[in-house]
């Protein structure tokens, strides 16, 4: 009797972050731990999975203390059209700014949404950060202001302080 193939590849990826949590203390920059899975053969729905996966036993944590869990925060994996739509510097932002906390996963499916609908071909980091501001100022005119300046500025030491 084999296993479910699909369980065992997610498995796999885990096995593949926490020897990267393991080897070196942190996980790769943004993006680049996706990236890497991709090209290795693994499909983006059980990147997906295996995030959720250890994003779950993260919130649910055991009771057992003798067994802790690994914690990784959830990562956005773009489907293959929307690499293709938006550059990777500009998706390399979106996740920057969404693990920041500036952004929530609503809005950045919104700012995703609307790149995906501008017809001048691939949407550049230029494009995607005035995608972010427009949209930001369309939630709350006010909150945002700050970080909108900061970041349009490239300016992420004061988003810190």
């Amino acid at each position: 009797m084999t296993g479910n193939p699909l369980k065992e590849r997610v498995l796999a990826i885990v096995s593949i972050i926490a020897h990267y949590i393991m080897e070196d203390g942190q996980l790769p920059a943004n993006g680049d731990l996706v990236e890497e899975l991709l090209a290795v053969g693994f499909e983006a729905e059980e990147i997906d999975a295996a995030f959720n996966w250890m994003e779950n036993l993260s919130l649910h944590p055991s009771t057992d203390p003798s067994n802790s869990s690994l914690t990784v925060p959830s990562q956005r994996i773009f489907t293959p059209d929307e690499c293709r739509a938006i550059a990777r510097e500009a998706r390399g932002f979106l996740m920057r700014v969404r693990e920041m906390g500036i952004i929530d996963q609503n809005i950045l499916e919104e700012i995703i949404q609307k790149a995906l609908h501008t017809e001048e071909g691939e949407v550049s980091l230029k494009d995607i950060k005035t995608l972010t501001a427009l949209t930001l100022f369309s939630h709350s005119h006010h909150e945002w202001l700050r970080e909108v300046d900061c970041f349009m500025d490239d300016d992420w030491t004061r988003l810190y302080h």
